[in-house]
């Protein structure tokens, strides 16, 4: 049981926050932890967010289709982490993705109610997601401010960091190449001398329908 609230202690919007608080909370509230198969669907795209969900074990990979276009950006997600809480609340409450497990992972839910009752319990836990939420939208708002020239590694730059979350790893791009071109608005042989351009830095490896950044920091860093 000890070991329980040492992991819960380690999630993103729980750090901070006593192992009595926790003990409390867990008597009083329902915590549902759930375990999923490999590949077993955790999340449907356009699912609406009713719950907060921790990845608490294993990997989650997410993937992200672009409307309209064959444009899908997929990611993995390891614990200790938390799945999008930015849907959980404000107008657009719909996820994004599809989450599907990644081997064998587990998943701690909670009802929206439920983590309102939670925030209501300490102020940590609030200052938590505020600090979250406020640090996903400084981190889109810094990427759009710092691109200054525009080129095609800056505009790919953009979209990958608007569509990954905190934490992720693997991240890949599959597209058709008129798809792309369509996105990044730039000519084909633009885009393709961009993509080579970073190839040569050692950021990405790319075929005609697949585009992997190989450290997602490291990429982002170079585009700023």
């Amino acid at each position: 049981m000890k070991s329980m609230y040492l992991q819960l202690m380690q999630l993103p919007l729980f750090q901070g926050v006593s192992g009595d608080l926790l003990s409390t909370l867990v008597e009083k509230l329902p915590f549902h932890f759930l375990k999923y198969r490999d590949g077993e669907r955790i999340i449907a795209s356009g699912d609406v967010c009713t719950h907060l969900r921790f990845v608490v074990s294993g990997q989650v990979r997410l993937s992200t289709d672009v409307h309209h276009l064959r444009v899908c950006l997929s990611q993995t997600l390891s614990a200790p982490n938390v799945l999008a809480p930015e849907f959980l609340f404000g107008r657009d409450t719909v996820y994004p993705f599809t989450a599907t497990a990644q081997g064998t992972c587990g998943i701690l839910q909670l009802l929206k109610s439920d983590y309102v009752k939670i925030l209501q319990a300490d102020k940590v836990f609030l200052f938590n997601i505020l600090n979250y939420l406020s640090l996903n939208t400084q981190k889109f708002t810094s990427s759009l401010l710092s691109h200054r020239r525009g080129s095609v590694a800056e505009r790919l730059a953009i979209v990958v960091e608007s569509l990954t979350c905190n934490g992720a790893t693997d991240v890949v791009l599959n597209y058709r190449q008129k798809d792309l071109c369509t996105l990044m608005g730039a000519q084909r042989t633009t885009m393709l001398h961009a993509l080579d351009r970073l190839v040569e830095q050692g950021l990405i490896e790319y075929t005609a329908s697949e585009m992997r950044i190989k450290d997602l920091r490291a990429f982002m860093q170079a585009q700023q």
